[in-house]
Protein backbone atom coordinates (compact mmCIF):
# COMPACT_ATOMS: atom_id res chain seq x y z
CA UNK A 1 0.00 0.00 0.00
CA UNK A 2 3.10 2.69 0.38
CA UNK A 3 4.18 1.70 -2.64
CA UNK A 4 1.23 2.32 -4.36
CA UNK A 5 0.55 5.74 -2.60
CA UNK A 6 4.50 6.64 -3.32
CA UNK A 7 4.13 5.52 -6.90
CA UNK A 8 0.40 7.61 -7.54
CA UNK A 9 2.21 10.58 -5.59
CA UNK A 10 5.33 10.46 -8.08
CA UNK A 11 2.81 10.03 -11.18
CA UNK A 12 0.74 13.11 -10.28
CA UNK A 13 4.23 15.33 -9.45
CA UNK A 14 5.07 14.61 -13.27
CA UNK A 15 1.81 15.16 -14.81
CA UNK A 16 1.38 18.69 -13.00
CA UNK A 17 4.76 19.24 -13.82
CA UNK A 18 4.24 18.36 -17.91
CA UNK A 19 0.99 20.90 -17.76
CA UNK A 20 2.73 24.23 -16.64
CA UNK A 21 2.87 26.29 -19.84
CA UNK A 22 4.80 29.49 -20.22
CA UNK A 23 2.68 32.67 -20.56
CA UNK A 24 3.59 35.54 -22.33
CA UNK A 25 3.20 38.90 -20.57
CA UNK A 26 0.60 41.15 -22.31
CA UNK A 27 1.70 43.66 -24.23
CA UNK A 28 5.49 41.96 -25.04
CA UNK A 29 4.96 41.15 -27.78
CA UNK A 30 8.23 42.41 -30.34
CA UNK A 31 9.03 42.16 -33.79
CA UNK A 32 12.11 41.13 -35.28
CA UNK A 33 13.61 44.86 -34.88
CA UNK A 34 12.29 44.56 -31.31
CA UNK A 35 9.55 47.00 -31.76
CA UNK A 36 6.50 46.26 -29.43
CA UNK A 37 3.40 46.57 -31.33
CA UNK A 38 1.45 47.45 -28.30
CA UNK A 39 3.05 50.86 -28.08
CA UNK A 40 2.22 51.93 -31.23
CA UNK A 41 5.72 51.02 -32.64
CA UNK A 42 6.99 50.25 -36.51
CA UNK A 43 10.01 49.81 -37.13
CA UNK A 44 11.88 52.46 -39.52
CA UNK A 45 14.22 51.68 -42.34
CA UNK A 46 14.68 55.14 -42.83
CA UNK A 47 15.90 56.37 -39.11
CA UNK A 48 16.59 53.04 -38.18
CA UNK A 49 15.02 52.95 -35.38
CA UNK A 50 11.34 51.92 -33.71
CA UNK A 51 9.17 54.80 -33.83
CA UNK A 52 5.48 55.71 -33.35
CA UNK A 53 4.48 56.84 -36.67
CA UNK A 54 1.65 58.61 -35.48
CA UNK A 55 3.83 61.30 -33.62
CA UNK A 56 6.36 61.24 -35.85
CA UNK A 57 5.54 60.91 -39.48
CA UNK A 58 2.41 63.25 -41.23
CA UNK A 59 -0.76 61.36 -41.24
CA UNK A 60 -2.71 60.98 -44.60
CA UNK A 61 -6.39 60.16 -44.78
CA UNK A 62 -7.74 58.08 -47.56
CA UNK A 63 -9.58 60.38 -50.39
CA UNK A 64 -12.47 57.91 -50.62
CA UNK A 65 -14.03 57.04 -47.32
CA UNK A 66 -17.93 55.28 -46.75
CA UNK A 67 -20.10 56.05 -43.83
CA UNK A 68 -19.79 53.28 -41.11
CA UNK A 69 -16.34 52.17 -42.07
CA UNK A 70 -13.08 51.97 -40.12
CA UNK A 71 -10.60 54.29 -41.87
CA UNK A 72 -7.07 53.63 -42.41
CA UNK A 73 -4.55 56.21 -42.76
CA UNK A 74 -1.04 55.80 -44.47
CA UNK A 75 1.92 58.13 -42.99
CA UNK A 76 4.76 59.12 -44.07
CA UNK A 77 8.09 59.84 -42.41
CA UNK A 78 10.84 62.02 -44.12
CA UNK A 79 14.61 61.64 -43.28
CA UNK A 80 16.60 64.11 -41.07
CA UNK A 81 17.58 65.38 -44.67
CA UNK A 82 14.55 65.29 -46.26
CA UNK A 83 15.98 63.21 -49.31
CA UNK A 84 13.88 60.63 -48.90
CA UNK A 85 10.07 59.74 -47.61
CA UNK A 86 9.15 56.69 -46.19
CA UNK A 87 5.48 55.33 -46.47
CA UNK A 88 3.63 53.13 -44.05
CA UNK A 89 0.34 52.24 -45.59
CA UNK A 90 -2.65 50.56 -44.24
CA UNK A 91 -2.68 46.76 -45.30
CA UNK A 92 0.94 46.36 -45.66
CA UNK A 93 3.49 45.07 -43.55
CA UNK A 94 6.79 46.44 -45.04
CA UNK A 95 7.38 49.99 -46.09
CA UNK A 96 8.13 51.82 -49.03
CA UNK A 97 11.02 54.60 -49.39
CA UNK A 98 10.75 57.23 -52.20
CA UNK A 99 13.12 59.71 -53.28
CA UNK A 100 12.94 63.36 -53.69
CA UNK A 101 12.40 64.02 -57.26
CA UNK A 102 11.80 67.78 -56.90
CA UNK A 103 10.77 70.43 -54.74
CA UNK A 104 8.25 69.04 -52.16
CA UNK A 105 7.80 66.28 -54.48
CA UNK A 106 9.27 62.59 -53.59
CA UNK A 107 8.28 60.06 -56.65
CA UNK A 108 9.12 56.12 -57.64
CA UNK A 109 7.30 54.87 -60.46
CA UNK A 110 4.19 53.64 -58.29
CA UNK A 111 3.98 56.55 -55.64
CA UNK A 112 4.07 60.00 -55.58
CA UNK A 113 4.08 62.44 -52.39
CA UNK A 114 3.69 65.76 -52.93
CA UNK A 115 4.74 67.32 -49.22
CA UNK A 116 3.49 70.80 -50.47
CA UNK A 117 0.24 69.85 -51.49
CA UNK A 118 -0.28 67.18 -48.41
CA UNK A 119 -1.43 64.43 -50.72
CA UNK A 120 -0.07 60.83 -51.95
CA UNK A 121 -0.83 59.23 -55.38
CA UNK A 122 -1.04 56.11 -56.20
CA UNK A 123 -0.46 54.99 -60.03
CA UNK A 124 -0.99 58.38 -60.73
CA UNK A 125 -4.32 58.69 -58.63
CA UNK A 126 -4.79 60.59 -55.40
CA UNK A 127 -5.29 58.15 -53.00
CA UNK A 128 -4.41 59.79 -49.51
CA UNK A 129 -4.23 63.55 -48.35
CA UNK A 130 -3.92 65.27 -45.37
CA UNK A 131 -6.75 67.08 -45.86
CA UNK A 132 -10.15 65.60 -44.09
Amino acid sequence: MKKQTILLLGLLAVMSACNNQVKKPIGGDKDSHGCIAATGASWSELKQNCIQVFNEGTRLNPVETKAGETVFSAFVVLNDDQSKAELFLPATKKTTIINKSANDLYANDTYRYDAKEGALYINGIKKFTTKK
